[in-house]
């Protein structure tokens, strides 16, 4: 799998390229023929002759966004029958962080930590904290991180974390992602953990320590809980 926020950031690298290039056509070319696709292949993703996918690639007709958007959907819909595999290698190319990171995202306005908790559909646990503006989420899977990051790459991801919520699943109690957020250098605006079995009291303690909020989230599934922090609250 591939997080969801690294195929929007190749998608937005992708736009900009054919956008901003003083030869579009040539640009459409590199990028179709990146993802593998035949003109013909692609004319059938975008529903049109491919004389039409030539006239755009010789840059007898200009593209408008209407047709940069359909042509990114077409790439990625195209590159999700393999799995993702050039969307992969983009988006590693990029530095972009794909092992441990189910998905981030910016809002386009400070975000309450009321409005967080109810996205969440959540509840705080401890009563010792600074509540701050938030800007943005960065969802982690808690064993995927642990077993698969290099020390460097993980602490990058703590990194990104300030005046965002960090927002932690695959969790028990709680305890293993307070740890991490107490030893890093950089500390987010909240912590959620997502479903614990229960939540231990060191975990509260530490974040009492930290004037953390810490919030569980009770969605049933991750996936909730990504459409929700998605659909309820500002995008950037």
């Amino acid at each position: 799998m591939i997080p969801r926020y690294a195929v929007d950031e190749v998608r937005k690298r992708i736009a900009g390229d054919i956008v901003f290039s003083e030869n579009p056509g040539q640009a459409i070319r590199k990028w179709r023929t990146t993802f593998g696709l035949s003109q013909v292949e692609l004319a059938k993703y975008l529903g049109m002759a491919s004389s039409v996918v030539s006239d755009y690639e010789k840059s007898r007709r200009r593209p408008g966004m209407k047709f940069v958007k359909s042509f990114i959907e077409a790439l990625m819909k195209h590159d999700e029958a393999s799995g993702y595999a050039v969307t992969k290698s983009l988006a590693q190319s990029m530095g972009l962080l794909i092992v441990g990171v189910v998905d981030m995202r910016e809002f386009g306005r400070p975000v309450r930590l009321d409005e967080l908790v109810t996205a969440v559909e959540g509840y705080v646990v401890n009563s010792r904290f600074v509540i701050l503006p938030i800007y943005g989420y960065t969802i982690i899977n808690s064993y995927e991180a642990i077993e698969g990051l290099r020390g460097s790459e993980f602490w990058s991801i703590m990194g990104l974390t300030s005046v965002r919520a960090l927002v932690f699943t695959a969790v028990s109690t709680g305890r293993s992602p307070m740890v991490a957020v107490r030893v890093a250098p950089t500390k987010p605006a909240a912590v959620v953990v997502h479903s614990p079995k229960a939540v231990d009291v060191l975990a509260i303690r530490l974040a009492d320590r930290e004037m953390l909020p810490l919030v569980v989230s009770t969605h049933p599934t991750v996936d909730d809980l990504v459409r929700a922090l998605r659909s309820r609250l500002p995008p950037g």
